[in-house]
């Protein structure tokens, strides 16, 4: 499965429809921008995309993959797992994107608070000094773990979490 072979695979087609980048983007919900990206061989788009994607030019998934046209259709079990596959993805994406949320809503909560202290010059006081500096933490540490969630290192993450769990996908 070569990244370039499938980006001008759904070029051809592309084309085949008289469609632009911006009327396949709006299709589909993405930006035209993605779609570049996808024809030019420099990213996948996401598997329920491929989904998408092979519905609307009415070929399988495994043709769309393949890069090229087959006869035969896919059979309608293996698509349904497919369709499981992309909704759990998506799924995924929504929990990550709501403990993401709720990490840097605690941030800016700690970091207002540690603002709040130092307005109000309590943080002269021993007790007040310490609570600070464990809110000024609590949001750093919310930044770091915000910036860790965003980036690709989440998914090595969490397959090393899993192996030393003993656990697998």
């Amino acid at each position: 499965m070569s990244q370039e072979k499938i980006g001008s695979f759904v070029r051809e087609l592309r084309k085949e429809q008289g469609l632009t980048q911006e009327q396949l983007a709006e299709e589909l919900g993405v930006s035209n921008r993605s779609i570049s990206r996808w024809e030019n061989g420099v990213n996948m788009p996401d598997f329920d995309l491929v989904i998408a994607l092979a519905n609307f030019f009415g070929i399988t998934v495994g043709e769309l993959l393949d890069a090229t046209r087959k006869e035969a259709a896919m059979e309608r079990d293996r698509e349904e797992a497919m369709l499981q596959i992309a909704n759990y993805g998506s799924s995924e994406k929504l929990l990550l994107s709501r403990r993401l949320r709720y990490i840097l809503i605690a941030g800016l909560v700690a970091l207002g608070m540690h603002m709040f202290l130092q307005v109000r010059g309590l943080a002269e006081i021993d007790f007040y000094n310490n609570l600070g500096d464990f809110l000024l933490g609590l949001a750093f540490g919310a930044l770091v773990t915000g910036v860790i969630y965003t980036s690709r290192h989440i998914t090595k993450i969490r397959a090393f979490k899993l192996r030393i769990t003993g656990r697998s996908k």
